[in-house]
Order: structure tokens, then sequence, then C-alpha cells
């Protein structure tokens, strides 16, 4: 079984549905393009910004729309805006977060490849709303592709007026950077890729002070993922009431989820926050299903630093407050869904080697815990568990858990926790019997 599921947007059947506006042109062959951005609505809102409103009246619109960050924090966008000093004598920054790291997410590198012009429109709203005359688009190094595609957008975004100087005619000046980070999932993490764009090591930053008051280069500093700057100019163009019109009272619009793993149909889907999540797994309009009429086993609903869901858990709302209280998170957005034949502590120990692989060694309780985890983790399905092993883990969990400078403490145990508490006798079968119970057996390569 892989982590991964191609690239999908299966957007073409509903993209005249009224929730569709991320994805509503992606199947559009030319929507990568200025003009057909621009035939299709696209740099409107960044000229009403431009010629009618004032910087504080569009942060008020993004946080009346109820925007919240969707790269997994959830934290709402018009508030963060609104945290940047007014009296600060420094530069001030926006930088697009677009370095899409977690296991199971490959929905911003579709908005990259097939529309960057609307995360460049978010960005340069977002960057007038701060009072920035710069902004970064940090992309993972990886994202080959996705990177032609920015810096091509980019190019025609400055050639058609949209960025450089005095823009409109308004007195305004933007310019943007596009960076490519170097492939640390660390960097996902909003002040390690500070410290990155700053040519540091990718290492997290004790706070406060928060990137807001002190970020790149110590000065004022937003940083959002991509799919929420993507939202923006619709906010602009519609509004803040049409925007509340999707997901819930608490978790508005819509969002992107990678539906990945055991699935008759993977792939991107966009639909209103708050919409169930057995339905989308299993409605032949969205994942279909399990293949080969297998069980569901699983489901890890947000990414792989989420807590799993046991299969008389996923009758629930995709949005931040009904997945808490659960037990889980929505994260990214990434929803890995394994079936009955997985293994669930192989399926722990692939996570726990990315996790520990991926610890920058900043906190010693991250950089030897996972260590330590990832070996205990690894001797027990190798059919080599001693008595007590489960007890071990649940310890070295609850001594990482919180004690780390950024989330990656808590992304690598939280997911183990869960399964502990959810399949603990799958967890002691491994120890008592020496092998897995699950029909599949997997070799650690």
């Amino acid at each position: 079984m892989s982590f991964y599921s191609p690239v999908i947007t299966n957007a073409a059947e509903v993209a005249q549905s009224d929730d569709l506006h991320l994805f509503r042109y992606v199947e559009d062959p030319e929507q990568h393009n200025v003009d057909t951005y621009e035939k299709h609505g696209g740099y409107v809102a960044w000229k009403k910004v431009l010629t009618s409103m004032q910087p504080d009246e569009v942060i008020a619109e993004v946080k009346n729309s109820g925007l919240r960050g969707r790269g997994g924090a959830g934290f709402p966008t018009g508030m963060k805006w609104g945290f940047v000093p007014k009296d600060s004598p420094k530069a001030r920054y926006l930088i697009c977060n677009a370095d899409e790291s977690e296991p199971g997410t490959c929905k911003d590198r579709v908005i990259m490849e097939r529309d960057p012009h609307a995360m460049i429109e978010g960005m340069a709203i977002g960057a007038y709303a701060i009072g920035s005359h710069l902004m970064f688009c940090y992309i993972r190094g990886e994202f080959g592709h996705c990177i032609d595609q920015v810096e091509a957008a980019m190019k025609q975004a400055y050639a058609k007026g949209h960025l450089g100087k005095n823009i409109y005619g308004s007195g305004y000046d933007l310019d943007m950077v596009v960076h490519t980070g170097g492939g640390a999932y660390i960097c996902g993490e909003e002040t390690a890729l500070l410290n990155s764009l700053e040519g540091e090591k990718g290492l997290s930053r004790i706070r406060p002070p928060f990137p807001a008051v002190a970020g790149l280069y110590a000065s004022p500093t937003i940083v959002n993922n991509v799919e929420t700057l993507a939202a923006v100019p619709h906010i602009i163009n519609r509004g803040a009431d049409w925007y509340k019109t999707m997901g819930t009272e608490k978790s508005a619009g819509s969002k992107i989820f990678s539906l990945t793993g055991h699935v008759n149909r993977p792939g991107n889907y966009e639909v209103p926050l708050g919409f169930n999540l057995k339905t989308l797994i299993y409605d032949e309009k969205y994942g279909a299903g399990i293949p080969n009429g297998k069980k569901l086993k699983a489901v890890i609903p947000g990414g792989a630093s989420t807590p799993y869901l046991k299969p008389d858990m996923i009758d629930v709302g995709l949005d931040y407050e009904s997945l808490a209280s659960v037990g889980s998170m929505l994260g990214s957005g990434a929803i890995i869904v394994l079936d009955e034949d997985t293994c669930i502590v192989w399926s722990i120990m692939k996570l726990i080697h990315f996790f520990r692989h991926e610890s920058c060694g900043k906190c010693t309780p991250c950089r030897e815990g996972t260590g330590w985890l990832e070996q205990l983790i690894t001797r027990i399905e190798h059919g080599e568990g001693r008595p007590g092993d489960i007890e071990k883990i649940d310890d070295l969990c609850g001594n990482i858990l919180g004690r780390t400078i950024c989330p990656l403490g808590d992304a690598a145990v939280m997911p183990i926790q869960s399964t502990i508490k959810h399949w603990r006798d799958e967890w002691q079968y491994h120890i008592d019997h020496k092998k897995c119970p699950c029909a599949n057996t997997h070799e650690f390569k």
C-alpha cells in the first residue's frame, strides 16, 4: 500500500456546482495562462481592492468571511493579517507557503500547476492588506512542474501590469519572488520556512515573537497556505456573506480534500466544510468505496500527523470542530483510507520512520524520542516485541507531546497514541504471537 495516489481533480462532473470555486476551472487546459484566467474573471478582485478598498477594509472582509488557514492549523486568516503592527517602520512581507509536504496531501500542487494566477492574485491582495511591497512564494523543491508554472504565471502577471510598479495607476508597487525549498518536511512549519528563506538551516523558532511582528529579516511577516490565498479573490468578488453560505458556523467555505489509499476513486475533491466523511469515501460521485469489496479498517482524516479513526467514527463532518469531537483533526485535508487487510502496526512503523527522518533535531524530545519510537515499533512489527513495549511507547509519546518547539513532535506521536487506544489488541497480538494478524504481511525496506 502506498500513502500517495495520483493527482486527480474529479472536478469536471461537478464544475457547475456553486460549492466549487477553487476547482471550477482547473479542467480547462489553458487556465494557467493569464488571458484565460482573466476571461474567467481573474484579477477583477485585485483591481477592485487597489481602486476602491482600503487595507483595513480588505482585512475586515476576509475576517468576516470566516476563512481559516488551509495548511493545517486552521487559524482565522483575517485575524492573522490584523496582527501586523501598523506603526512598524520596517518593511513587511507576505509569504505563500507552497511547501506541501504532509504525506497524502496533493491539493496545493493542483492549484499551482493548473490555476497559478489564483494563488498570485490572492497573494497580491494579502500583500496590499498588510502594506507589503514584496511577496515570496516558497515552493517545495521537488515540485518542478509547479515551479515552472508559477514562474511563468508570475512573468505573465508582470507583463499584464498585475505586478510591478504603479499597478493599475494606483501608485502601489508590488514585486514577487519564487523561492524553491530543499525538500524538508520541517520547512512547512512557518518559522522554519522563514529560516530557510533567509538562507539558514530549516529549524523552527521559539515564539513569541510571532512572524506577524518579527518574521522574515525580523520584520512583520504573514505566511499563508496556497489554498488559503487562492480563496481570497473569490471572497473579495462575491463577499463574505456568500462565503459563509458554505461550510459550518465555525468552519466557513469549501475545502479541497486529497482522498488516497484504499478507495476506488482516489483524487482531490472540493466540498463544503462539514461534508460527511463517510459520504466522501463511499459515494459513487466521490471515493466510490473500497476496492474488491473489502471492509474499512481505519481512516487518517487530515494527513499523516492526525489521529486515526475507527470505522464507527467516520459518520462525521469534515470540519475543525466535528473532527476534534471524535478525537482527531482536519489537518491539511489528506484523507488516507486503510482497508481490513492493512496492518496497523506496519502503517505506524512507516509513519514514525518518516517523522524520525524529517525531525530537524533541534528539540531533544523529538530528536531522541522519534528514534526510540522507531526502534521499538520496528522491533514489534518484525516479531521481536517484548512485554511492556506498548507501555514504553505510550510513555515515550507522553514525553514528546507538547514538549517541542514546533508541532512535529506532536504530529509524530498523535497517530501512535490513537492506534494504541483503538487497536491495542493488534499491537498485543504482534508481541504475543511474534507475527502480524493481518492477511497481508509487509517487509520493512
